[in-house]
């Protein structure tokens, strides 16, 4: 390593920095990792971008490595992709992801990287992280064979839930978003796609990822009697509303949450978090994973990149971040520098 380690900062909110670190020295049972690659989770990090998040969660919304306090100076962000340059034989020179924010090199716990698989790039494998939520998810929905499931919300975790659930046998899955831009994606899933006013109703069960209250209340109209909604949105200090005194309790719908902090209690005494992240690794053999990186930047950029994103000039599923030394021959789609002004 000879160039000076640097990393992001959220200084406060509305305004980003890369700033450089210092490493601390690396212990027998530590490794140091070069970064390749990292990703924007959007919806998180834009609400710590912008500091929406209630003071009442910022001890619950504590990244694994970050440092500083919300709503800033913090150093934030936890899909990070990158190959061991210093640490135990077994892992050196070996592509891991790890739960780190973005930085161009960091000394982590051997314990805390996972290597990717030999057949999942390492520009796919940010997504590590977002799988995860996923597969949490689908252990908290618990679908059946041949259920009818519509996912509400396009973005990185609902596109995630929606691939996923298609691989159970003899399942419907419809994506359901205000954009339509968003029918290419679903179809490059294998998945239905419909905006909301024209998605099918009498599901057995939807997810919902949209973060808003339209999104939810769109959510519980698509169930079918006794159906569930699984909420996977965070909201941060927005005000969430939905109409119960229409069908909800004559059709005994129920709306639970999930959230990825914790194993899902259907599994969590027989899954860890590292079983879980390790399965998410195992998923992103699929190549159809590829759709949601629809993005690449330079670390240096990523201030901007983030400023952008949070006031909707920049449109991505998931925006990737390039880091010295990664592999120049998967940079992401053609148009990995276009924009999208908000009207």
């Amino acid at each position: 390593m000879t160039a000076e380690p640097r990393a992001f900062w959220v200084i406060e909110p509305g305004h980003g920095e890369v700033r450089a670190v210092d490493l601390p020295p690396r212990r027998a049972d530590e490794v140091l990792v070069r970064t390749l690659w990292s990703g924007v989770s959007r919806g998180t990090e834009t609400l710590i971008f912008s500091g929406r998040v209630p003071e009442s969660q910022y001890d619950l919304m504590r990244a694994p490595f970050q440092e500083g306090d919300l709503p800033g100076p913090v150093k934030y962000g936890y899909l990070a992709v990158g190959v061991v340059e210093e640490g135990p034989a077994d892992l050196l020179g070996r592509a891991v992801f790890a739960l780190h924010p973005h930085q161009t090199a960091f000394v982590v716990p051997a314990s805390a990287v996972v290597p990717l698989p030999d057949d999942v790039p390492p520009r796919r494998a940010v997504l590590a992280g977002t799988v995860e939520t996923a597969v949490n998810a689908l252990w908290d929905a618990a679908p059946l064979v041949g259920d009818r499931l519509a996912v509400v919300g396009a973005g990185m975790v609902g596109c995630c839930v929606a691939r996923l659930a298609a691989g159970i046998p003899g399942t419907q899955v419809t994506l359901v978003d205000v954009d339509a831009s968003r029918a290419a994606t679903a179809a490059a899933l294998g998945v239905d796609f419909a905006r909301p006013e024209d998605a099918p109703g009498g599901r057995d069960l939807v997810v919902h990822a949209s973060a808003t209250s339209a999104g939810l209340q769109r959510s519980l109209d698509l169930l079918g009697t006794e159906g569930v909604v699984v909420e996977l949105s965070w909201y941060g200090d927005r005000e969430v509303t939905v109409r119960l005194g229409e069908g909800f309790h004559s059709g005994r719908l129920s709306l639970r949450a999930s959230q990825v902090g914790a194993v899902a209690p259907a599994r969590r005494a027989r899954r860890t978090t590292r079983d879980r992240l390790v399965l998410a690794l195992d998923l992103l053999r699929d190549p159809a994973f590829e759709a949601l990186l629809t993005g690449t930047s330079s670390f240096e950029e990523l201030p901007e990149v983030l400023a952008e994103l949070t006031d909707g000039r920049r449109s991505a599923l998931c925006h990737t971040i390039s880091y010295p030394g990664a592999d120049a021959s998967s940079p992401g789609p053609a148009d990995e520098r276009s924009r999208r002004c908000s009207p």
